[in-house]
């Protein structure tokens, strides 16, 4: 007789749909909300605010902190929740310190972070080439970067080189894509089936190494290649920390400037955007906010994919406000993944990559099918 999965526990599942259900009351009463937008001053200084994005994003602030005491508290050990926090925060050194501190806490901070860098990118590269298919882990980047680190796994190297070889492997993808769909400009379908291609061959060289290499060094790299959180650490976290710290500003400035280059190459020129600088600085940005995830976590799928499009739907196009909106959005999403891997078969924990593609292969049907007669 074989041994099953246990049966599902529906506990976590439980609080996550009641988190989706008062995130989803939230954007409906924020539909109706009246004033979209406002000036602030102070003094001689003015900035123009979303109300709308504000409200909200301070809503999916609200999610991402309940999710995350959630991920505390709940597991195969309970910590009450006022001990969990206090562990968290200022009471060292007490019962619980190895449990929350080393095992819970930096697997949600790790997973809070991932999420962001992943929707960001998303959102860069959807709004480059004004298509919703486009995202790293569709078009091949993900898997660029994850054939370049799983090479650097397999044959030894020091796990420090990861974050570069990740970063070199997305970086070329990219490349290399961007390349072969240039025809006088980058058309977003043409985009999506080079990526498609380029992904494909990506995924047969990683195919290639998990066969080629003995199996006490694959099965770290199959594991990982599927894209988990288990051993996330406050290592993974400050290089994710790092990575967001130094790629989301440029990622806000690029913002406004692809907003311009949504009006068509020729009035961006004529606004005095320069069209080549824009699109190279976008691809780099994008390329390594989805490599330090890959180089930390694996491939995770869907995220950068699917969080752009709901952050769109609801707050429009993007600007440096619904830029953040995504990032809060994407931590939610992956955070909410985690815990369902985490507790859904409890003990057995998936990896958080087999939830997000659970999550995401019904919505990439969806815009298929919303979108066919493009294709």
């Amino acid at each position: 007789m074989t041994a099953g999965l246990p049966a599902p526990s529906l506990g976590v599942l439980g609080i996550v749909a009641a988190a989706f259900a008062a995130l989803v009351l939230v954007l409906r009463r924020n539909r109706s909300a009246g004033v979209a937008a406002g000036t602030l001053r102070w003094g001689a200084l003015s900035v123009r605010v979303q109300w709308r994005v504000l409200w909200l994003s301070g809503a999916v602030v609200a999610v991402v902190l309940g999710l995350a005491i959630v991920g505390l508290v709940v597991g195969d050990y309970p910590v009450p929740a006022g001990q969990a926090l206090a562990t968290a925060l200022w009471d060292r050194g007490g019962e619980f310190e190895f449990v929350v501190n080393s095992l819970r806490f930096p697997r949600v901070v790790v997973a809070v972070l991932a999420g962001a860098c992943l929707a960001v990118s998303g959102a860069l590269f959807q709004s480059l080439v004004d298509n919703p298919l486009v995202s790293p882990d569709i078009i091949g980047i993900n898997t660029g970067a994850a054939a370049c680190a799983m090479t650097i796994l397999l044959v030894g190297g020091h796990p420090g080189l990861l974050p570069v070889a990740a970063f070199a492997g997305a970086l070329a993808a990219a490349a290399v894509i961007f390349l072969l769909s240039w025809r006088r400009g980058v058309s977003g379908a043409r985009l999506v089936l080079v990526g498609i291609g380029v992904n494909a061959l990506l995924a047969s060289v990683i195919s290639f190494l998990l066969v080629r290499f003995p199996i006490d060094q694959v099965g770290a790299a199959a594991a990982w290649q599927a894209g988990t959180l288990a051993a996330a650490s406050w290592s993974n976290a400050a290089v994710l920390s790092a990575g967001l710290v130094v790629l989301f500003p440029p990622a806000f400035l690029l913002a406004r400037q692809l907003r311009v280059l949504q009006l068509g190459d020729e009035i961006a020129g004529n606004l005095g955007l320069s069209l080549e600088r824009c699109r190279v600085l976008v691809v780099v940005v994008g390329s390594a906010l989805a490599a330090v995830v890959v180089a930390v976590v694996g491939p995770l799928g869907f995220v950068a994919l699917l969080v752009p499009h709901v952050a769109r739907s609801l707050a429009g196009t993007l600007t440096g406000g619904v830029l953040v909106l995504t990032a809060l959005l994407g931590a939610v999403m992956l955070l909410s993944a985690d815990l369902i891997a985490q507790r859904l078969f409890a003990p057995t924990v998936l990896p958080a990559g087999i939830v997000t593609a659970a999550m995401g292969g019904p919505f990439l049907l969806a815009i298929l099918r919303r979108y066919n007669r493009a294709f």
